[in-house]
């Protein structure tokens, strides 16, 4: 079963994708959150340093470009292939209502013409492999039949298929009913993404679908980093590793960011998943969301650590 790193804007950057492939590994792939083309072609300083390979060593990474304009995506890619990638994905899922509105992302899929024309272009243009991300459609899962066979027109690396339309957001069941029609028809290879959270979801879908052998996970590895070595049999995380990996991320950002205020935003969200690991998790987890200085912080993470386990885990002998 290969697994890959969903990419999710503004949480899975470099810091914290390195955090992850040191601590824990267990992924195939590590997609980084999308690149948004300007009429320029250039990269902002925080999508390169996304994206350079000193940030990516070590691992599989591939960039996601996000746009509706095939010149901007074959601009994007060629800058990519520069800084020695050889592959990119085209987000075709993203479901935010920013995005949607001006026909990216999921919104894209409301415009099936539109979409095969720009494949047709990327395709011929790009000499790089692409794989795609799509959601099963705008609004209802009937739509995701002609979309699958404008993806089979095109020598996909791989298509990834988050299991829900765009309405749905992360809500509601995945549609596993569709999605079967993506394992049983597409030509290009396919991985499923949608609320893997554990190792027995996991298995869960292998019983469902015995051919797929391709899973990505966002969420789920946000709320358990040890997911991927879980799910191929391996051992749930010991807090200690949960602490390296928290100080890894917290040591970065405080070189790279400026000002407690930045600093804090991004461990909070990532607080936000991790807590629920712990006993007794609430009292710390309001303490480390009303921190606004970081010495305060450091206080109720070093607090949480000392005296709460991991749920499941052993306690510590004294």
């Amino acid at each position: 079963m290969k697994i890959y790193l969903a990419p999710l804007e503004g949480i899975t950057g470099y810091t914290y994708r390195k955090a992850l492939y040191q601590c824990f590994g267990g992924f195939d792939k590590y997609f980084i959150p999308f690149i948004l083309p300007n009429q320029k072609g250039h990269l902002s300083t925080r999508e390169k340093k996304d994206i350079m390979p000193e940030n990516n060593e070590g691992m599989y990474a591939v960039p996601q470009i996000l746009t509706k304009n095939a010149e901007d995506f074959i601009q994007t890619a060629e800058t990519l292939q520069e800084y020695g990638y050889k592959e990119v994905n085209l987000n075709l899922g993203c479901p935010s209502k920013t995005v949607v509105t001006k026909g990216r992302g999921a919104g894209f899929l409301d415009r099936p013409d539109e979409l095969d024309k720009f494949l047709d272009e990327i395709f011929r243009k790009c000499d790089m492999k692409i794989s795609i991300k799509t959601r099963l459609g705008m609004d209802d899962p009937e739509e995701f039949e002609d979309l699958l066979t404008i993806y089979n027109k095109y020598p996909l690396e791989e298509l990834i298929v988050h299991a829900r339309v765009q309405k749905d957001y992360y809500k509601n069941t995945p549609r596993l009913e569709t999605f079967g029609e993506a394992v049983e028809h597409s030509k290009s290879p396919v991985c499923y993404n949608g609320d893997i959270v554990t190792a027995e979801d996991c298995t869960r879908l292998q019983e469902m679908f015995p051919t797929l052998d391709c899973i990505m996970t966002g969420r789920g590895t946000l709320k358990n980093p040890a997911l991927a070595r879980e799910i191929r049999g391996g051992a749930p995380a010991l807090k200690e590793e949960i602490r390296r990996f928290h100080d890894m991320m917290y040591n970065e950002y405080c070189e790279d960011l400026s000002g407690d205020r930045n600093i804090l935003f991004r461990m909070k969200e990532l607080w936000s998943y991790l807590a629920p690991m712990f006993t007794n998790n609430k009292k710390y987890a309001k303490k480390i969301k009303k921190a606004e200085k970081c010495v305060v912080y450091e206080n109720a993470v070093r607090e949480l650590f000392s005296c709460e386990q991991l749920i499941g885990e052993e306690p510590e002998e004294s």
